[in-house]
């Protein structure tokens, strides 16, 4: 048998090399896209300001998906964008766009950008997914000497690549409302956007709102402008990651200074479920079930979009516990959606009907 001495050593050095991992590699749902990782951020383009050729395919609603690399400030940025075929500009797409965004930012890895759970066009959202241009696929890269995997030192480089890409490139590619860019966070991808993209771009930008899922950092860089009216949610889970039970209320903390309006500021980590297991069964499927909701936690009609100010440790055994979960929004957007199907089809009948009486 071995000794005490020996079998506390073996475990501090597994908890240690478990430490060091990426925040989606800790949970091992990164593999499909480490297996992709060769032509993930080589796509054919080369020198600054080059496009790589445009990959078109169908999304899950029909819509058209294209997937393209162009090259900014020397960074590979790869972007899927799932739009009508009349919002895309290679059709002959002009004028200003009706439809917004959902820009995904994926966690460690890449898994999301490579499910794209966000594609097609969602309450009158059109779907986007970002790949981090770090070859470790973590956005905002890593600090080999860092072991909570919170720091990011290429946050700021990153941001401001993702900044020319939906000010500068996706005008190119799709018709969109500039006023009505969302974004969405898993993860690592949460990281970057509150620690360094939120802060720096979200006033430049005027994004309405972003969600946050397992992840946040408190600003790590200067806010830049008036963001005080923007709408922010934290989704988390009871058994999230270690040092994001520490970070994610220290953001919250840190963003009640900013936006004054606090009851645009809500969270959540009621979920029984691990690292962005928001269905408290799966990594894949609960980013999914975030995702399907996003409209709903945004308009603050989902259960879990609750205000926490003054209860901050959303860990705490006296955390805020919401009147329902996550998934109880998708069920009231169904419900949304089919009564207005029936009132469309009503609506229809109706007009057939007089048509009919004045033939």
């Amino acid at each position: 048998m071995p000794s005490t001495k020996s079998m506390l050593v073996f475990f501090t050095l597994a908890l240690h090399l478990v430490s060091a991992l990426p925040l989606e590699g800790r949970d091992a749902m990164a593999i499909q896209a480490r297996k992709s990782r060769k032509q993930s951020n080589t796509a054919g383009a080369t020198g600054n300001g080059a496009a790589s050729k445009a990959k078109v395919s169908t999304a899950k609603d029909g819509s058209t998906i294209i997937d393209q690399t162009v090259v900014i400030n020397g960074l590979n940025m790869r972007f899927k964008v799932s739009a009508p075929a009349t919002e895309l500009v290679a059709n002959g797409a002009t004028g200003a766009g009706t439809l917004g965004l959902n820009v995904l930012f994926h966690g460690d890895g890449g898994q999301s950008f490579v499910d794209f759970p966000n594609q097609g066009v969602n309450s009158n959202l059109m779907g986007v997914a970002l790949l981090t241009p770090d070859k470790g696929l973590r956005w905002g890269g890593s600090d080999p000497k860092d072991n909570t995997g919170l720091v990011r030192p290429d946050g700021a480089a990153h941001s401001a690549a993702v900044n020319e890409l939906l000010t500068k490139v996706l005008p190119t590619v799709v018709n969109f409302d500039p006023k009505q860019i969302f974004l969405e966070g898993v993860s690592g991808g949460s990281l970057l956007l509150s620690g360094f993209m939120i802060p720096t771009f979200a006033a430049s930008l005027a994004v309405p709102g972003a969600v946050l899922g397992c992840g946040g950092l408190v600003p790590q860089v200067k806010v830049q402008g008036d963001i005080s009216g923007m709408r922010l949610h934290f989704q988390s889970t009871q058994d999230d990651l270690a040092p994001l039970q520490q970070s994610i209320p220290q953001a919250l903390l840190a963003y009640e200074k900013i936006i004054t309006d606090t009851t645009l500021l809500t969270a959540d980590a009621s979920p029984n479920g691990g690292h962005c297991e928001f269905d408290e069964k799966d990594f894949v499927s609960g980013v999914q079930l975030l995702t399907d909701n996003f409209n709903s936690i945004i308009t603050g009609t989902n259960p879990v979009a609750h205000s926490v100010v003054g209860n901050e440790d959303l860990y705490a055994a006296d955390a805020i516990k919401p009147k329902g979960s996550i998934a109880d929004g998708a069920v009231g957007q169904a419900a949304e959606q089919a009564g207005a199907a029936e009132q469309a089809g009503t609506a229809a009948k109706q007009a057939g009907a007089a048509d009919q009486e004045r033939h």
